[in-house]
């Protein structure tokens, strides 16, 4: 080899190192935002398909969160919703408000609340619905608002990640007592001061304490859990629901075993969960400038069950069906550092959510249910229509095909993505 092809290749090695280098050490950056969506007056609220019913009273206020972090070239948002489900149809009309993060990198989740008003359109026998589209506009631009003032507010930041079960008495199977995941996985974002700027748990259960037939508005369990997480000095808390089908409640069962349905169990849950959360992120090491990858993909499921296919149909929102009666939605799939974090866009059952963190890549495995959409249950074929117990949830699902789909497709964009970093 000559001197000049030698030199030549020296030049390419040394361009390409300070690249990676330059990728490996961009500075990490974070920021949270939150917005106030109580409306006023105050609306019906939703606890699942039907009639909503009306409301005299609120316990806490209904908010929005947007928590935006950037490293390197991606910026991504994960946001929180204080309703039953944010549909597709919402999240577009978000997407289309935000100027400082791409569209394709905003996941909205929802807590799954059953006190806040309406988000589906749901009709009742007569067609008619409680829905308020000029509430729901609000909310996106709120939401919207949220995601562009975190993301002007970015500034450097660390992680902290770790995983848990969660002690006490918060989530129980109504179908099956035992039969739920106890993890909680925690997501912490700190300054360079070590301070925590936001403290994420992503858990599964049911917000119903409350329920939707007392006449009270209200993000149930998850509005306590923000108080005690920033009272905890964790910062601003977002909740991210996870795989909380077929039906993981709030564990508020009295000793004589009726549901203690009072604001005073929200607390006592919504405190618990906060404090568990934090013990559980407590001596979990700083990572710094952890990697951030965010993948996605639309994926078309087929809308089989005739009652929620006249709710898309007949709802005001403006649910798309193709020829084919396939409804799109997208998923996604993220790396921060050690962890590795899904979205499914429905309630799926506790096994769908056991399946997928055991298959996917990171040393923490977030499960974000009810992000991007929300279409009812999710559960496999072989449970479908096979238990009188699940009657249900068969009857509030798009069909027996969903879970095999949405499973497939999110293990092959998480073996798609690079893996999650080795933190020692």
């Amino acid at each position: 080899m000559g001197r000049r092809p030698f030199l030549t290749l020296a030049c390419i090695i040394t361009a390409l190192g300070l690249l990676f280098a330059g990728s490996a050490s961009a500075e990490f950056r974070a920021a949270i935002a939150v917005r106030c969506v109580t409306p006023e007056p105050l609306l019906p609220v939703s606890g699942g398909v039907g009639p909503s019913n009306p409301t005299t009273r609120k316990m806490g206020e209904l908010t929005v969160r947007a928590l935006v972090l950037e490293q390197g070239d991606t910026r991504i948002a994960i946001c929180s919703t204080d309703f039953l489900g944010f549909p597709g149809v919402l999240c577009e009309k978000v997407h289309a408000q935000v100027s400082r993060v791409p569209a394709a990198n905003i996941l909205i989740g929802a807590t799954h609340t059953h006190s806040a008003p309406d988000c589906y359109g749901f009709p009742d026998r007569q067609g008619k619905t409680s829905c308020d589209l000029a509430y729901l506009d609000s909310v996106c631009a709120a939401l919207a608002e949220a995601i562009d003032a975190a993301a002007a507010d970015l500034r450097p930041a660390a992680v902290k990640i770790a995983t848990g079960n969660a002690q006490g008495k918060i989530a129980y199977n109504y179908y099956a007592e035992r039969l739920y995941d106890p993890r909680c996985h925690v997501l912490q974002v700190v300054d360079r001061d070590r301070k925590p700027i936001a403290t994420l748990v992503n858990y599964a259960c049911h917000p119903e304490v409350l329920g939707s037939n007392q006449g009270i508005l209200s993000p149930d369990f998850v509005g306590p859990l923000y108080e005690r997480i920033e009272a905890r000095g964790g910062g601003v808390g977002i909740f991210m629901n996870s795989a909380l089908g077929g039906m993981v409640t709030a564990d508020c069962r009295g000793p004589d075993g009726k549901d203690i349905q009072t604001w005073d169990e929200c607390v006592r849950i919504g405190h618990l969960l906060a404090d568990e959360g934090m013990r559980i992120i407590g001596d979990a090491m700083i990572q710094e400038n952890p990697a951030l990858v965010c993948e996605s993909a639309i994926v078309r499921l087929p809308v089989e069950n005739d009652m929620l296919r006249a709710v898309v149909q007949r709802s005001p929102l403006g649910f798309k069906l193709d020829d084919d009666g396939h409804i799109a939605t997208r998923l996604h799939v993220v790396n921060l550092g050690d962890a590795q974090m899904a979205t499914m866009p429905g309630e799926a059952m506790p096994n769908i959510g056991y399946y997928l963190k055991r298959k996917m890549h990171g040393r923490h495995n977030f499960l974000f249910g009810l992000t991007n959409d929300a279409f009812g249950y999710i559960l496999t074929k072989e449970d479908f229509d096979s238990f009188d117990r699940y009657n249900y949830i068969t009857r509030t699902c798009l069909g027996e095909r969903t879970g095999e789909i949405l499973v497939r497709r999110i293990l092959e964009l998480a073996d798609a993505c690079p893996r999650p970093a080795a933190v020692r």
